[in-house]
Parts: C-alpha cells; sequence; structure tokens
C-alpha cells in the first residue's frame, strides 16, 4: 500500500489548488453563493488528487476526520461565544457597555482607546477569540453609535486582540509556535517584543490621526438618541461589569476558554432574570436564537438582534470543512512538496523570512485554520533555519506573524469567519483596516533583509534531527 503512493507533481498540486481558489472567490465574488460550498467542492478536488497520488479512500477520509477532531476544541468556543454573545444582549451587558462607553469615550480617541483596550484585554487572557467576543463587540456597538465607519472600527478591534494574543504568555497560539520550533515560550516572547512594539507605535498613531479626523464628523443627537433608547429598553447599571470583569478573569488565570465562556453565558442568563427582568423561557431562548427587538433606531436593532448559538452554526460548518481539507493537503504530500520547492530559494535571512510569511499564510488559505499555520510552518522551514544557522526563535517569531497576523484576512478560516461573524463586518471590508498586521509583517521584512533583529546559532545535535514534519508523511 505504502509502496503505491507517490507525492503530487508541481502542476498537479497547482491546478488543484487554484481550482480551489477560483471557486471560493467566484462564490464569494460572483455568485453570491456560500462559502460552505466551495469548500464542500474543495474536498472533492483533493480526494480526486489523492486518489490518482495512489491513496485509497479510507485513509484519505481518516485523514480529514483526524484534522477535524483535533480543531473540535475551536467549535466548542465558538458554539459558547454565541451564547454569551445572546445572554449577555439579554442581560443587559453589552447595552450597559454601549451606554457607559458612549457616555464616557470622546469620540476623537476612539480608534486608539479601542485598540489599546483590546490590546489589554487579549494580552491579559490570551485569547484573541476572548477578546473579541467581550471588548470587541462592546466597541464595535459604541463605534457604530459614534457613526464611525465599522470596518475601520474592526480593524482597530483586531489589531488590538492580535497584538495582545500574539504577545500572551497563556496564549494558545504563543504556546504552539514556540513549541513547534522547540522555542522557550519565554524566548518566544522576548524576541517577538522588538517588532511588534514597532509595529505598535505606528498602528497606533495611524488609528489617532484618523480617528481625530472622523471624530468630528460625529452626531451627538444620534449618540443622545442611542443611549435613551437603551435606557428605555434595559435597566442599566455598572453590576453588567460584574460578568465581564469575571469572565476576564478567569482567563487570565488560564482556566479552559470553553468552560469559562459558558459560564459568562449562564452569569448573562442570570442577568436577564434577576436584573432585566426577563421570563425564564426567553431568557433561555436567547442563548440559542438572536433576539428580535423592533425600534424606530435601524441602529438599535442591528446592535441588539444578535447572538446566539444558532448564529455560529454556519461558521462552524466551514472550520469542519476547513480543518478537513487541510488533512487532506497534508495527507496527499503537499509539505514535503512546498519544501524541496522553497529549499533552493532560502539562501538570505531576507529571503527565509519572507519564504515563512508566505507560507504560513499559505496555510492560512488552504488549511483554513489559524493552528494549521503554527503546526505545519515550522515543519516545513524548520530545516533551511537550521542549514542558515538562524536561531529557532526567529523560526517561532515568523511563523507566529505569518500564522497569527494573517489569519483573519482569510474569508473562509476558521479566524476569519468567527471575526467576521463576532464584530458583524465582512472579512474583505475590514481588511483593509488590520494596519497591525500590515506594518508588522513589513517592519519584519525591512529588518531581516537588512540584518537587524537576525540571530544566528551554531547547529547541534538536537537540530541535525530529520525534519519529520516535512520529510514525507506521504507514504504513510
Amino acid at each position: 500500500m505504502k509502496s503505491s503512493t507517490r507525492l503530487p507533481s508541481l502542476p498537479q498540486l497547482f491546478t488543484a489548488l487554484s481550482l480551489f481558489i477560483f471557486l471560493t472567490f467566484s462564490f464569494n465574488t460572483w455568485l453570491d453563493l456560500p462559502v460552505q460550498l466551495a469548500l464542500f467542492m474543495g474536498w472533492f478536488i483533493m480526494l480526486l488528487l489523492g486518489r490518482w497520488l495512489g491513496h485509497d479512500y479510507a485513509s484519505l477520509e481518516a485523514a480529514a476526520i483526524r484534522s477535524i477532531s483535533n480543531g473540535l476544541g475551536a467549535v466548542l468556543i465558538l458554539i459558547a461565544v454565541g451564547a454569551l454573545v445572546g445572554s449577555w444582549l439579554a442581560g443587559g451587558i453589552v447595552p450597559a457597555i454601549i451606554y457607559y462607553g458612549l457616555k464616557l469615550i470622546h469620540p476623537s480617541f476612539f480608534l486608539v482607546i479601542t485598540l489599546v483596550i483590546c490590546s489589554l484585554t487579549s494580552l491579559a487572557t490570551g485569547t484573541s477569540w476572548g477578546a473579541a467576543a467581550t471588548t470587541g463587540i462592546a466597541m464595535m456597538s459604541i463605534g457604530c453609535s459614534l457613526s464611525i465607519p465599522l470596518p475601520l472600527v474592526a480593524g482597530a478591534v483586531l489589531s488590538g486582540v492580535y497584538f495582545g494574543d500574539k504577545l500572551s504568555p497563556l496564549s494558545d497560539s504563543v504556546i504552539l509556535a514556540a513549541t513547534m520550533s522547540e522555542v522557550e515560550v519565554v524566548k518566544h516572547i522576548r524576541n517577538m517584543l522588538p517588532i511588534s512594539l514597532i509595529s505598535y507605535v505606528i498602528t497606533a498613531l495611524l488609528f489617532t490621526v484618523v480617528g481625530y479626523r472622523y471624530g468630528g464628523e460625529v452626531d451627538l443627537a444620534q449618540v443622545n438618541q442611542v443611549t435613551q433608547t437603551l435606557a428605555a429598553l434595559f435597566h442599566i447599571t455598572p453590576l453588567a461589569f460584574l460578568p465581564v470583569a469575571i469572565v476576564l478573569l478567569l482567563l487570565m488565570k488560564q482556566q479552559p476558554a470553553f468552560l469559562v465562556i459558558s459560564l459568562g453565558a449562564l452569569l448573562g442568563l442570570v442577568w436577564a432574570v434577576l436584573v432585566q427582568h426577563s421570563p425564564l423561557k426567553g431568557a433561555l431562548h436567547s442563548l440559542y436564537h438572536p433576539r428580535t427587538i423592533h425600534t424606530d433606531l435601524l441602529l438599535i436593532n442591528k446592535l441588539l438582534n444578535q447572538g446566539g448559538i444558532e448564529s455560529m452554526l454556519n461558521s462552524i460548518i466551514v472550520i469542519i470543512f476547513g480543518l478537513g481539507l487541510g488533512g487532506l493537503l497534508e495527507k496527499i504530500g503537499a509539505l514535503t512538496v512546498i519544501s524541496r520547492l522553497i529549499e533552493r530559494r532560502v539562501t538570505h535571512p531576507g529571503n527565509l523570512s519572507l519564504i515563512t510569511l508566505l507560507v504560513a499564510f499559505f496555510w492560512n488559505l488552504f488549511g483554513s485554520a489559524m493552528y494549521v499555520s503554527l503546526i505545519l510552518t515550522p515543519g516545513i522551514m524548520k530545516k533551511h533555519y537550521d542549514r542558515l544557522n538562524i536561531a529557532r526563535e526567529d523560526l517561532s517569531r515568523n511563523a507566529e506573524f505569518g500564522g497569527t497576523l494573517t489569519c483573519g484576512m482569510v474569508p473562509w478560516s476558521d479566524n476569519g469567519i468567527f471575526m467576521s461573524q463576532i464584530l458583524g463586518v465582512s472579512t474583505l471590508a475590514y481588511l483593509p483596516y488590520m494596519w497591525l498586521s500590515f506594518s508588522c509583517i513589513a517592519v519584519t521584512l525591512i529588518t531581516a533583509y537588512s540584518g537587524k533583529f537576525v540571530h544566528s546559532t551554531q547547529q547541534t545535535t538536537r537540530l541535525e534531527q530529520p525534519l519529520k514534519g516535512a520529510e514525507c508523511t506521504e507514504l504513510s
């Protein structure tokens, strides 16, 4: 069985991937069809290629199922987040945050404040998803009330949550990138700091300048109307911040994200019954179905009629299909083909950094999940860093930048789907405003080609071990 399988040729792999990209882009842009259908067809493209290469169907299916199984933790978190958003709306928690935010935050500095608040939340909790689902939602709602373009606000939210996520020792992406690169977590974070801080300053300046421009265009009459409507619909009280504080504190203590977010949903349910005096059945209903509040303000209707597990079902389907597609790509030997393709092109630390970033983005694009990128990129690139005597912490840093900072750019990836769903803005709409991601990648390449922040090392016996991840698991 093993001897009958072979690696795909470059034309075969290029044709299959190009067909998948064409389907996804055309479904998204021209045909207005769900991206789930494109991913579903992508499975059959890779299955046909795998059969052509000699793999039996049972082994291909097993590879897809194994990959899906490895990502089910993200699906559980997504379900919990849907319940949390629904119950926090019913319990008046999100409306209270919006109300007090509109009263306290000056419009001219709203975008940079959003960046900082989301950064601190993500840094403290170690999760970009948790930060986006809590402070991110609140800042989006406030920004909408201030008449600031939502894609711009989403860009500030994402810049903040991804900055904190990739520098937090609590972050699963940080731990994964460091572990797969065989680097200590503290050393990994320390090596990311210089480039991250330079990029953060650039990003903060951009959001300050742009935010000041929009601050002068805010219609305060509309803001007052929003706060008055919220006060009429809900019992607004500072106690609404207690569930938020509990959730953030537990996440900071590295408690399981699924359990913590589920607890947050339960607290929202309690707040709905005890504080908002909602019927128990209606409060329970909010955990699964989006709310149906109708007012004369379309803005209020948009802010409040969302959430619930049901709102996450489309995202869950995308993640399942995307993870399975990543498993099929790994099974047919795409890792080995790509590694051999780039080997002769890696001759300089600048080229090495560029290719690492591209490989990480490639796996976000075709693996549809940040975890796929952070697992497979170090596997492909390890031996190239060792060959050039470049420290592994540079590998983990570049894999993190390429994997974490670009994962929200792909509409069909787990992060792209989650962030667009949670923030209410399409991936392609907020993409131009992910300024931290762009500045960080630019600074990485500039410093790498100039020789700055590049760390050399002498190869050791440990580093000379065979590259298992890229050395053909295609015959297994």
